[in-house]
């Protein structure tokens, strides 16, 4: 019984991995985005630096598909 239990824990933390990361880069996209649309639109010859800007958040997905990763790779292993 206690097996189950752990594998149901690994499995609901990496959910929350996966569903956390993913709404924190899109609450930091979403105002990233807006911001850099208004600068373009006066600024264009800063549209690659914006770019840049708006790709870093998506970090926080990856970081949080590699932790999921490792929790679902623990579940067979325990």
């Amino acid at each position: 019984m206690v097996l189950v239990e752990n594998q149901a824990a690994f499995a609901l933390a990496a959910g929350f991995a996966i569903a956390g990361g993913a709404i924190a880069t899109a609450w930091a996209q979403s105002a990233i985005g807006s911001s850099a649309m208004g600068v373009i639109a006066e600024k264009p010859e800063q549209a690659t630096k914006l770019i840049i800007w708006l790709a870093i958040p998506e970090t926080l997905v990856i970081f949080g598909f590699v932790i999921a990763l490792l929790l679902t790779l623990n579940i067979g292993g325990a």
